[in-house]
């Protein structure tokens, strides 16, 4: 009976002792199974309309700028997560990498917060790390999300030898530092696969690479530095002027300035919607002050009056 209940208890914990482990990965990054950072984070719920309060976010939801590679383009700051969501959409994928407390010593004691690293991507050339700090696991998950929306990089992708068939490794050697851990990555032939750690593997997959190798330096172990390297590497892959990239190609304006137009439509709407906003708070304001008399006190006295005071 001893032995079965000792074998029981082995195979709950996985049966597994000793050994090389998961070496590099700084802590399970797909800790609670396979599921995403979405189901983590309580699920997307009800969302509301989007209504757009950057130029760009107008010219996006009005359907004028098509593609995502017209942002990146002209270098457009994204400050509204629904851009991406629009571009991408169901395509994009997300996954918590890891999730970590935090300490902040205060008079009161210790507080203890939850800091959450999320990767989006959607296997095909695009790529973003979130990190974010909260109270709560969910509310961290939720807010690296959009982080990682927010920060979402082209990932360019090349060949190892002759140009034959799709594009599936790096097109050159590129390296990523974050604190001391520093990660390079090398074209691979087709077939050689992710020749990684568990971390920067998933990373890969997301942006859409099939075969690289890879080398790092430093203290792997802190898997937050080991994740930025990553990320950094891959976003470096379009900082490299090659000769491929030497063609002419006629220069484009700026969405902003195409569609000056479009948005001064906006401005003027708004500038109208304001100069009501200020008709009607004139309106309320100005009233005529005998001497002696509280403006205030009878206003609250009207209010208690009609059943709005509480």
């Amino acid at each position: 009976m001893a032995d079965a209940g000792s074998s029981d208890r082995r195979g709950r914990r996985g049966g597994r002792r000793g050994g090389r482990g998961r070496r590099g990965e700084g802590g399970a990054p797909r800790r609670g199974g396979a599921q995403s950072a979405s189901a983590r984070a309580g699920g997307k719920g009800d969302e509301e309309k989007w209504v757009p309060v950057t130029k760009l976010g107008r010219l996006v939801k009005d359907g004028k700028i098509k593609q995502l590679e017209e942002i990146f383009l002209h270098s457009l700051p994204v400050k509204e997560y629904q851009i991406i969501d629009n571009f991408l959409g169901s395509k994009l994928k997300d996954e918590v990498m890891k999730i970590m407390p935090v300490q902040k010593q205060t008079t009161a004691g210790q507080r203890t917060r939850f800091k959450s690293f999320v990767v989006v991507g959607d296997h095909d050339g695009h790529v973003g790390l979130g990190v974010k700090c909260a109270k709560e696991t969910a509310t961290s998950i939720r807010g690296a999300i959009i982080s990682a929306k927010l920060a979402l990089v082209p990932v360019r992708r090349g060949y190892w030898g002759n140009k034959i068939g799709k594009v599936h490794t790096v097109p050159m050697k590129v390296t990523g530092k974050s604190g001391s851990v520093k990660v390079r990555l090398i074209p691979a032939p087709r077939g050689t696969g992710l020749v990684a750690a568990l971390a920067p593997k998933r990373i890969l997959e997301m942006a859409g690479i099939e075969d690289v190798f890879t080398g790092s330096t430093g203290n792997t172990k802190s898997m937050g530095n080991f994740i930025k390297a990553t990320f950094a590497a891959l976003s470096a892959t379009y900082g490299f002027l090659t000769p491929d990239l030497w063609d002419e190609y006629a220069l484009v304006k700026s969405p902003f300035q195409e569609f000056s137009d479009h948005l001064s439509n906006y401005d003027s709407a708004a500038a109208d919607y304001g100069k009501r906003l200020r008709r009607q708070k004139d309106n309320e304001v100005v009233e005529p002050v005998a001497e002696g008399r509280n403006v205030r006190a009878e206003k609250q006295q009207r209010e208690k009056d009609a059943g709005k005071w509480y």
